[in-house]
């Protein structure tokens, strides 16, 4: 995968993220926990302006999440909701998001060639605020 698709990529996922706190965060009780939603929404916006500033710097086309993509996303929260809106369920399912990112994050950054360190290093960045954010959210499984 080309560096600026990688970028394009990052952007739609950190976006997904903040989407998805958008959405867990209205059915969050707990003040701690909506902190943590808040910090990490905070965290994702961080990593989305950092692919924005490249996107524009490489004259490329900044792409918006799909609403296929969105949908599902928020209908399986919806569903997985339903019955249990718990800090533990809520935890879980981001916590479910957050693993995808981290594989496909990591495979990128083990299967390309980079020749833009920015670019490799957000990645690289992004993956560890994945891992980050599963540690914080264990904490209320």
């Amino acid at each position: 995968m080309k560096e600026i698709e990688i970028l394009k990529e990052i952007s739609k996922d950190a976006k997904m993220g903040m989407d998805s706190i958008t959405m867990v965060n209205k059915k969050v009780q707990d003040e701690n926990f909506r902190q943590l939603l808040n910090t990490q929404h905070d965290e994702y916006q961080n990593i989305f302006d950092r692919t924005q500033e490249l996107l524009v710097q490489n004259n490329e086309e900044i792409e918006d999440v799909p609403i296929m993509q969105k949908m599902m996303g928020w209908t399986g929260i919806q569903m997985n909701t339903m019955n249990d809106k718990s800090n533990s369920q809520l935890s879980e399912l981001l916590i479910q998001g957050n693993d995808m990112g981290i594989i496909k994050g990591t495979k990128l950054l083990h299967d390309s060639n980079f020749t833009d360190s920015q670019i490799q290093n957000l990645l690289a960045d992004f993956v560890r605020l994945q891992e980050k954010n599963i540690d914080d959210l264990k904490k209320f499984l």
